[in-house]
């Protein structure tokens, strides 16, 4: 019998980092195969293959739940990791948040879009420097800059 599995780029982060998801076995031995290539390849320590076709059930759940949710006009356009372009409209938040959860997440595409509206400096939130030293291989004249806790604000202030 033939078991048909799932195995599809979850995150194209930078110049050479894809990130893939699916079934655990696809992704495992994916990874064979890649190492066996000589290049590298690592397992990520994940609960669930997200920004999958698997996760299509949560993003039917996430529609339902943003239902009850009204949209406000929006006061800063936001550039999407799902079509890697700028959404001024609150028409369209709702599907694009519900397509993230199962489609690939388009990171370099969309800071090399932010870069292209012309911004120099970004700021990430949240612990870690992921997102920061992703932007340097993207484009190493960006200048990034870490907000984790309040020593950091009063770093960056």
């Amino acid at each position: 019998m033939f078991v048909r599995e799932v195995l599809a780029p979850a995150n194209f982060n930078c110049p050479g980092q894809i990130v893939i998801a699916g079934h655990s076995k696809a992704v495992e031995r994916a990874i064979e195969r890649i190492k066996q290539g000589g290049k590298k390849a690592v397992l990520l320590p994940v609960s669930a293959p997200f920004h999958s076709a698997l996760m299509k059930p949560a993003g039917e759940r996430l529609e339902k739940a943003l239902e009850e949710i009204s949209v406000r006009d929006l006061k800063i356009p936001v550039v999407t990791n799902v079509e890697a372009e700028v959404n001024h409209s609150k028409d369209r938040v709702k599907g694009l948040l519900v397509a993230q959860v199962s489609s690939p997440v388009r990171w370099e595409e969309s800071m090399r879009k932010i870069i292209d509206k012309g911004v120099e400096q970004v700021l990430e939130i949240g612990p870690g420097k992921i997102l920061s030293g992703l932007m340097k291989r993207i484009d190493h004249r960006i200048e990034t800059k870490n907000l984790e806790d309040l020593q950091t604000l009063h770093k960056i202030s």
